[in-house]
């Protein structure tokens, strides 16, 4: 029996035994807001994750990955949320477990308190106000071994540190930032990652059949297959803002957003820009079908409290039909849908954009419609800025029904930055933030 298929039954075991993974009601579910009719979106529910201690939930699936938890439980799961098939149950994805900066000396370390971790892909249950664990699944090597969630590369990737960040720790070549998932048609799950940026095939079981990376990324030592198949501009990807948003489209075809503008020609550009690409990709080929420009709106006009244009992310991708998808434009406090169409005349793959030594690069253009380049167009479905008892970071979207989506916030694993993120033991000082699917209802179908 494979470690992933033993982790699985441990969890169902535990599951039918109600320890550990009793799930406790944390919020009365919610009505729709005061005030709110028909006409206007509003909150049909919110259910809450209970706590698990992050040690019992990842021991479980794989004995032995972590030795101290230092305090924190299960969290992170809002990466994404997919449709599991039965009503109100969803398949969900953690990111690479529990991180934060520190500074030392002027400068911030990225900071893995809990260094074992191995990402899991998670099906949950909404059941009242409660979000309960059904299942999980570990992400592992072809050998069955963990993934972990640890930057890749010395010089692309930031250097990993101990909770206090004071110790460096090892790379892992193997390790994956997780964010968007979908399930295909033959049980396996697709997912993208921040690191590479990469799109990750997944077996039904969790272990990474194939991982997909930007041509020149020169990946090497890892415990699966790696393949150079994505264009080789996304090299320049700004750090921990790689792959976010993952969509499924009717035929089998996926897109992938990339969270931010790229970094081109500099960190500057890319801080300052409002274009970010979006790529289709084939299962089928094997290879990147099409790519598009999306252009945000400025940053005041998605989130009034904000300034900072370099706030900006892509978190989430819904497919709603045909070439059609939900894009969710957000800062960590506030959060837009915008509905568009992957329309074959806005492709700019193998353009000059995707040339690094092209200037202007798309990036750093002010204006790409003027400049002739075929923006993709949108039209505002939803702020849900505007929503009563929506959390913030929502970075998981998906379409319940015709007229009704759940969303689902990442609160980081109850993690905070800064020192004041770990007691003088090493315990956590949680957050206070629960990890929320929360439905809300819109005026008209999608």
């Amino acid at each position: 029996m494979s470690p992933s298929a033993t982790g699985r039954r441990r969890v169902h075991r535990s599951l039918a035994a109600g320890v550990p993974f009793a799930v406790l009601a944390a919020l009365v579910a919610a009505a729709p807001a005061e005030g709110a009719s028909s006409g206007e979106p509003h909150v049909t529910r919110t259910a809450t994750l209970g706590d698990i201690p992050l040690g019992t939930f990842s021991n479980a699936l794989l004995p032995g990955t972590v030795a101290d938890d230092r305090g924190v439980d299960l969290g992170g799961i809002g990466s994404d949320i997919y449709p599991a098939g039965r009503k109100g149950e969803f398949w969900t994805v953690t990111d690479r477990g529990p991180n934060g900066q520190i500074k030392v000396g002027g400068t911030k370390r990225r900071t893995f308190p809990v260094p074992g971790f191995d990402p899991a892909i998670v099906r949950i249950k909404v059941s009242g106000d409660t979000v309960k664990v059904l299942d999980a699944i570990p992400i592992t090597t072809s050998s069955g071994k963990p993934v972990t969630g640890l930057p890749n590369q010395a010089g692309r990737d930031e250097t990993p540190y101990t909770y206090d960040a004071q110790t460096p720790l090892s790379y892992d070549p193997n390790g994956l930032d997780t964010e968007g998932i979908v399930r295909a048609a033959d049980g396996s799950f697709w997912l993208v990652d921040e690191y590479g940026p990469s799109l990750v095939h997944v077996s039904a079981r969790g272990k990474v059949l194939t991982r997909y990376v930007p041509e020149g990324l020169n990946l090497t030592g890892t415990g699966y297959p790696v393949v150079e198949a994505l264009p080789a501009v996304l090299l320049h990807r700004k750090i921990n803002r790689g792959f976010e948003g993952l969509a499924q489209l009717p035929g089998g075809d996926l897109v992938l957003a990339v969270q931010s503008p790229l970094s081109l020609p500099d960190t500057d550009a890319g801080e300052a820009s409002r274009t970010a690409r979006l790529l289709r990709f084939s299962p089928k080929k094997k290879a990147v079908t099409a790519e598009y420009a999306y252009r945000f709106d400025p940053v005041d006009v998605v989130d009034p409290s904000e300034d900072d244009t370099s706030e900006l992310k892509i978190s989430s991708v819904v497919s709603v039909g045909g070439d059609r998808l939900l894009v969710e434009e957000r800062t960590d406090k506030a959060a837009r849908l915008q509905l568009v169409h992957l329309d074959r005349r806005a492709n700019i793959l193998g353009g000059p954009y995707d040339d690094d030594s092209t200037s202007p690069s798309l990036e750093h253009l002010d204006d790409p419609a003027a400049s002739g380049v075929p923006v993709l167009a949108k039209r505002l479905v939803v702020d849900l800025g505007t929503v009563d008892g929506v959390p913030g970071k929502i970075e998981g979207v998906a379409r319940v029904d015709r007229d009704t989506l759940a969303l689902v916030n990442d609160n980081d694993f109850g993690m905070t930055d800064g020192t004041g993120a770990f007691d003088a033991r090493g315990r956590l000082v949680d957050s206070g933030v629960e990890t929320t699917v929360t439905y809300v209802r819109l005026p008209r179908g999608i």
